[in-house]
């Protein structure tokens, strides 16, 4: 299951461009059908039409080149909504006991505010930061959940910190701003018992979108705001896509699977619901970044939310945020979900120790 993973985390962006009612299905690409050579032409509106054959590149661990090697269909009809959340949650049972293996822990399911979360309590625990807490929002597209397991089992391991994840309403039942309320109730509830400067906020994909959009709702409501935040392969601006959204699919490797331009009035329809793609707290580039707290953006470069996770720091940057960009070389679209590789653990680790440094600043 682990080429799988990166398939559950943004697949409505994907299938809203793909849909049969935005352009008719084509063909599978084939073999004897596929480019041969490298090829560019720019038309008159400077739209470019390109081929690229694209190698692995060498520095990859021989795990990530395998998994990059996946081939999947690039054409076919959308996996049904129930079907992909039956198997995402098959998935991540998999990859929760995977990374259990590495950084056992205890898992309890309850509710923080009549919410729905998971917390989970890391084996071994730091007894500086035992009072802390990382507030975790999961990826999954905003109508799945792909992350509550995989963003905060090894996150808890690495850290040593009780880690929540917020299990937040879904679309397309509930719409913007359900899982903002969501995840702010929850918010609210542990500043009942903790300082905001022992809390944390992070996640990956939709999660890393609603991270920010829960930056800006905290500003809005005059709430104390956390210790630091954590936005991995998300963006900012539901009013454009970027030149990464055009490029890449959100597979195991970012060239498998349905690839298309993306429509931006298709993005996550079923989340924006009827909100205005600028509303400052949908799209929080539009909002008063000045004095967010210090943010450690992740992306990929085979990432399709590369260019988003990228606008979003440079408007943190000119706000004057202490905010810090890595970028993994020839990885797809949240890659440090697998256990497997050595990047993961990479990634994840540079998200461990960036939320241990503010957390003991704090103190």
């Amino acid at each position: 299951m682990r080429t799988a993973l990166s398939l559950f985390l943004l697949t409505p962006l994907a299938l809203a461009a793909q849909s049969p009612s935005a352009r008719p299905t084509p063909k599978p690409t084939t073999a004897a059908t596929a480019a041969q050579r490298d090829t560019t032409y720019i038309d008159a509106k400077g739209t470019a039409h390109i081929t690229r054959i694209m190698p692995v590149p060498d520095d990859l661990s021989p795990e990530a080149q395998r998994s990059v090697a996946q081939a999947q269909p690039d054409a076919g009809p959308p996996t049904p909504l129930a079907k992909r959340r039956a198997d995402t949650d098959a998935w991540q049972l998999t990859a929760r006991d995977a990374w259990l293996k590495l950084y056992p822990a205890t898992i309890t399911n309850t509710t923080i505010a009549s919410v729905p979360v998971r917390i989970i309590q890391p084996a071994h625990t730091d007894p500086a930061l035992g009072d802390d807490v990382l507030l975790n929002v999961h990826g999954g597209g905003f109508d799945s959940d792909s992350g509550s397991y995989t963003e905060t089992v090894p996150i808890a391991g690495m850290t040593g910190v009780r880690t929540v994840a917020v299990l937040y309403r879904l679309s397309p039942e509930h719409a913007f701003p359900a899982a903002v309320d969501d995840s702010i109730a929850v918010y609210k509830d542990l500043l009942k018992t903790h300082k905001p400067s022992q809390i944390i906020l992070y996640g990956t994909s939709a999660g890393a979108i609603l991270t920010g959009e829960l930056a800006s709702r905290i500003r809005q409501l005059g709430l104390p705001e956390p210790a630091a935040l954590g936005i991995f392969s998300g963006f900012g601006d539901f009013t454009r896509a970027g030149d990464s959204g055009n490029l890449f699919t959100i597979s195991a490797n970012g060239f498998a699977g349905p690839l298309a331009p993306t429509r931006v009035s298709q993005v996550l329809t079923a989340y924006v619901g009827k909100t205005s793609r600028r509303d400052p707290v949908l799209s929080p580039i539009f909002s008063d970044l000045h004095g967010m707290p210090p943010t450690l953006f992740v992306t990929s470069t085979r990432d399709i939310l590369l260019s988003g996770t990228s606008n979003l720091h440079r408007a943190y940057l000119n706000a004057g945020v202490d905010a810090h960009l890595i970028v993994f070389d020839g990885l797809p679209h949240a890659f440090w979900y697998n256990s497997a590789l050595p990047e993961a653990l990479e990634a994840n680790h540079d998200m461990a120790n960036f939320f241990v440094q503010h957390l003991e600043h704090a103190h």
